[in-house]
């Protein structure tokens, strides 16, 4: 089982329960538990049932997140922060890119926190000075609109792909390729089933049979492509045969 990372996600003045839900699904699909808010509408959201049907499943970040009225008490312990924020500063941190900054960020010992504000205001000017680092994801210029829960999505993913990610799981195996055998045999049985329907003279088959051949091979059929093909060329056969019968 992954070991939780100690990054932070500071949710500033959140107004929306579902969206505090939300928010936790994001960060513990990505394997992260830490999620802290900071003098949101309601002390009591995490503990909502929009809040619990929003996280999907994510009760346990739900149960441990932690409300405090203040952001200085949310950043004890962090020694690396990044504001999120769509609106330029013209004074505070230097703005970047996620992948950019993540880049330099993730190598380094740093115990790093994320920080979003509200639905409505985004964050305060105060609390973006507070921060190391601004980042800005890029979106359409015209319409940058995301939602808060969106936002964390897309940070966590890119912060948990920088620190390396993780790999992705085959969901089947491997097919078994047909032998040449296979091949040659499913072949005999097309060539038959072909003369009877008439698209095959056997008197002239010029190079079809070898053209199917190349392309069976080109396509690596699997065995269990195999029955099928034979399938469909058996039942061809009977219907055929069975139109001629008197």
């Amino acid at each position: 089982m992954q070991a939780p990372d100690p990054t932070r996600f500071i949710l500033i003045g959140t107004s929306h329960p579902g969206n505090v839900g939300a928010a936790a699904r994001a960060i513990k699909v990505m394997g992260f538990s830490e999620l802290w808010l900071v003098a949101p509408r309601d002390a009591e959201a995490p503990r909502r049932d929009e809040a619990i049907a929003m996280a999907s499943g994510a009760t346990d970040v739900l149960a441990a997140t932690r409300v405090v009225a203040t952001l200085a008490e949310a950043l004890e312990g962090v020694s690396y922060l990044c504001a999120t924020a769509m609106t330029p500063r013209d004074f505070g941190p230097p703005t970047f890119a996620p992948r950019r900054l993540f880049e330099t960020l993730a190598p380094s010992p740093h115990r790093v926190a994320f920080l979003f504000g509200s639905e409505r205001f985004g964050m305060s000017n105060e609390d973006v000075y507070r921060c190391h680092a601004c980042l800005s994801i890029p979106t359409r210029a015209d319409y940058g609109s995301l939602n808060l829960a969106q936002a964390v999505q897309l940070i966590a993913y890119d912060w948990r792909e920088a620190l390396g990610g993780f790999a992705v799981e085959p969901r089947t195996t491997d097919a078994t390729l047909a032998d040449a055998a296979s091949v040659q045999g499913l072949l005999e049985h097309w060539q038959r089933t072909l003369v009877s329907i008439g698209f095959l003279d056997p008197a002239a088959p010029k190079k079809l049979m070898p053209r199917l051949n190349q392309l069976f091979n080109r396509a690596g059929v699997t065995q269990e492509e195999i029955h099928i093909l034979r399938g469909i060329a058996k039942a061809i056969l009977q219907q055929s045969a069975g139109k001629s019968s008197p």
